[in-house]
């Protein structure tokens, strides 16, 4: 059932229930029985986001162009466009001006906050010093924005052009073809209890058959980790590694809003082998969005990234940001690539292709990504639209034009400037060395080097967590409201929602193994040698080791309680965890955080708040308007 409440271009009228609740009665699901319905279409793209957006929009452009009809499915776990991207961003509108180079005048654009002035500040734990930035982080012409706004505005444009949206249908999985290549993806199971078996209101997963088939899921998702690994894509690259960004949206007092500057921060609270920074947006509408990026190859496994971020904000900079009458309203993270041009795999495999951050188009020292994700997906269209073109359908689409289009394209050059300067700090010159590169490489050598740090050791940020007795704990003070809560009370703030009694989407699993062995075995590896990482380290408190001695999956008095409904999908346990057998996978479509939702409750308290302060002659307007 695939009917939605807004406009669709094409409605499907069929039944995804396929089985009668008389003969349901709680069986155990069995994938290999069920019978599903398939659709059949030229192009399924996995993501709603930018980068998977500006794909559907660009394919729709050629097909007015080649004057060929092109049926593009665009699949979207989030309940509604927008509702799992976080707000606050600076976005390079490069791409988007090539996209649509009409979006200003567009009366319903978001991007209505120019960026007026960039500036960088090392902090200590009192001081905080301005420095220079690099000339990669000026934002002359950039712009603050909601990506979830931008997202949701995106989604608009591609429906009015043909575009079939389904939010709520996550992609859980591929679909091969005999031959071993890609002939699709299918959505996942609703109406699955905690052990597998199917409720009265179970239905099957739906599955899409594409000739074509584009993964945009973002940052680490599941269907691109199993591409990447089914078809070696990482065999000439470099593993990926990645970042936790930790990001609130604070409506400031007046006296402290300055619309549309961008500061970014370096040093205090991270200590001198921790890779990481911080920001502060001045949006739209009195709203800033701050936050704190730390990179997963931390090796204490006693930090705590969201701690870390509470404590920033005792600092007397951002204490005076937020002062007087300053307001949390939205709260959120997510795992972000730092990876840069070595990480990048190989863009396409038989019958489809890896766009944007599933990819890992992030120019980290921009602290910048959606550009060159649109662009990416536009690349990816245009081959797309050449392969669907073709009068032979023989055989799986070959979208290897993609990648030379890529390498051809500024997003390569933007990487290739920059490839230095994250993995500078991994090499013997440590954080320091890497803090002097990066500012020789930024301002004088501009990437024109004939040499390329790369991961010799092949590490993953898993790799680089040492074991606890190397380290002290960390002391972190008590939350202090209204500056910084504990996780709970942030955690309220992302509308993070599961649906009751589903199969626990975060598994413990490795090489296809899932058992009570291997629990006990995650326990005592994770207990011992690593004191418990993931209890810190998860930004939304998903994991805990209580203490438990009748438990037979646990170990020396403890166990593994997974709080699945808290979780946020930053996919940061799945990265980091030491011995990663944390597996994340999609839950039920529309499952997780609600940022969209949040931030028109932002909006509207913003609105209702201007309207209050009018004289009352008009709160009759305000009346009849609530």
């Amino acid at each position: 059932m695939l009917t939605r409440t807004v406009f669709r271009p094409r409605i499907l009228n069929f039944n995804r229930l396929l089985h009668s609740s008389s003969r349901i009665n709680r069986q155990l699901f069995d994938p290999s029985t069920v019978e599903r319905v398939s659709e059949d279409v030229d192009v399924c793209i996995v993501g709603a986001g930018p980068a998977g957006l500006s794909t559907a929009i660009r394919l729709k452009q050629l097909e007015q162009k080649l004057g060929k009809e092109f049926r593009v499915v665009v699949l979207e776990k989030g309940a509604e466009v927008g509702s799992h991207i976080l707000s606050g961003a600076v976005i390079e509108p490069r791409a988007l001006d090539e996209l649509l180079p009409d979006w200003a005048l567009r009366d319903d654009h978001p991007l209505t906050q120019s960026a007026t002035s960039s500036h960088m500040r090392f902090l200590t734990k009192s001081l905080s010093i301005p420095i220079p930035h690099p000339p990669q982080m000026s934002n002359q012409g950039n712009y603050i924005v909601s990506l979830s706004r931008f997202a949701a505005w995106l989604g608009n444009i591609a429906e009015e052009m043909g575009v079939e949206v389904y939010p709520g249908f996550a992609g859980a999985g591929v679909v091969y073809a005999d031959d071993g290549s890609v002939a699709g993806v299918r959505t996942n199971e609703v109406g699955l209890d905690r052990l597998g078996c199917m409720k009265e209101s179970f239905e099957p997963g739906m599955e899409f058959r594409a000739k074509v088939t584009l993964i945009a899921e973002g940052a680490h998702g599941s269907i691109a980790k199993e591409l990447i690994q089914n078809f070696d894509l990482r065999r000439n690259s470099d593993p990926q590694t990645y970042g936790i960004g930790l990001k609130e949206v604070w409506r400031v007092d007046p006296t402290q809003y300055r619309p549309g500057e961008v500061v970014h921060t370096m040093g205090w609270p991270l200590d001198f082998r921790t890779y990481g920074g911080g920001w502060v947006y001045h949006m739209a509408d009195g709203l800033v969005s701050l936050g704190l990026v730390i990179g997963l190859d931390y090796a204490n496994p006693y930090l705590s990234p969201y701690k870390e971020f509470q404590r920033m904000k005792h600092h007397p900079y951002f204490a005076q940001l937020l002062s007087g009458n300053s307001t949390r309203v939205a709260y959120g993270g997510r795992s972000l690539n730092e990876g840069g041009l070595q990480s990048v795999p190989q863009l396409y495999f038989p019958g489809g292709a890896l766009v944007g951050c599933s990819a890992g188009f992030v120019n980290i020292a921009k602290i910048k990504g959606t550009h060159n994700a649109m662009k990416s997906g536009m690349l990816a269209a245009e081959a797309a639209a050449a392969v669907l073109s073709q009068d032979s359908s023989s055989g799986p689409a070959d979208m290897s034009k993609y990648e030379t289009a890529l390498k051809n394209s500024w997003v390569w050059s933007d990487l290739n400037e920059v490839r230095n300067l994250r993995e500078s700090f991994n090499t013997p010159l440590g954080i320091w060395g890497g803090i002097m590169y990066s500012g020789i490489d930024s301002l004088l050598l501009k990437g024109r080097t004939p040499w390329t740090f790369r991961n010799r050791a092949r590490l993953t940020d898993a790799q680089h967590t040492q074991p606890a007795y190397r380290f002290r704990p960390i002391n972190y003070p008590p939350p202090q409201p209204p500056l910084s809560t504990d996780l709970l009370t942030s955690l309220t703030l992302t509308g993070t929602n599961h649906a009751e009694e589903q199969p626990v989407h975060l598994r413990v699993r490795k090489d296809g193994i899932e058992d009570t062995t291997l629990r006990k075995l995650h326990v005592q590896r994770n207990v011992s040698e690593y004191a418990g990482l993931l209890q810190r380290a998860c930004p939304a408190g998903v994991y805990e080791y209580i203490e438990d001695e009748t438990a037979a999956d646990g170990w020396n008095g403890h166990k593994l309680v997974i709080n699945s409904q808290n979780c946020i999908h930053c996919k940061l346990c799945d990265i980091k965890v030491p011995t990663q057998d944390i597996t994340w996978t999609v839950p039920e479509g529309g499952g997780g955080p609600k940022y969209s939702e949040y931030l028109l409750l932002i909006v509207s308290a913003g609105m209702v708040h201007l309207i209050l302060s009018l004289s009352s002659h008009y709160l009759t307007v305000y009346d009849s308007a609530v």
